[in-house]
């Protein structure tokens, strides 16, 4: 019989707003694959963008970029259920999900993406998700080793 440690309060919840985050960026994944009009006229708007160029850049896309960024999102979004469970898979989900973010990231840099959307605001916002991510693994690599995910 094995003893299963005390769940602590703040897995919960970093666990919630990892979820919630992840999952704003899965709706995001979600309307720009499915090519939402009126989503992607609202993310347009909102970014200060023409609606043509983001539509135009983000069906460009080669397949293995669109691949590595669903390994990107949905890695995260599994990452984050599987804390909520108390999995040690998590750590390897956010991994994917590093993985997947790299190879989006280095395609980004060298794409030939429109001026109007190659802004200070694409790489802070960019830099943020490289470091929640990190922060994410390492948070699942520690609780793993605390043995809380199992």
């Amino acid at each position: 019989m094995t003893d299963r440690a005390k769940t602590p309060w703040h897995l919960w919840v970093i666990g919630l707003v990892s979820l919630l985050w992840h999952a704003g960026g899965a709706y995001d994944y979600t309307m720009t694959q499915t090519r939402n009009e009126a989503y992607l006229r609202t993310a347009a708007e909102n970014a200060g963008v023409s609606y043509e160029a983001m539509i135009g850049y983000y069906t460009t896309f080669p397949a293995w970029a669109d691949a590595l960024w669903a390994f990107g999102v949905w890695g995260a979004a599994a990452g984050s259920i599987l804390l909520l469970l108390r999995s040690k898979f998590a750590f390897y989900a956010f991994i994917l999900s590093l993985i997947g973010l790299a190879g989006t990231t280095v395609y980004t840099f060298y794409s030939d993406i429109p001026a109007e959307l190659n802004s200070s605001f694409t790489w802070i916002f960019t830099a943020v998700i490289w470091i929640v991510t990190l922060l994410l693994a390492l948070y699942a690599k520690r609780m793993t080793a605390a043995g809380i995910l199992r």
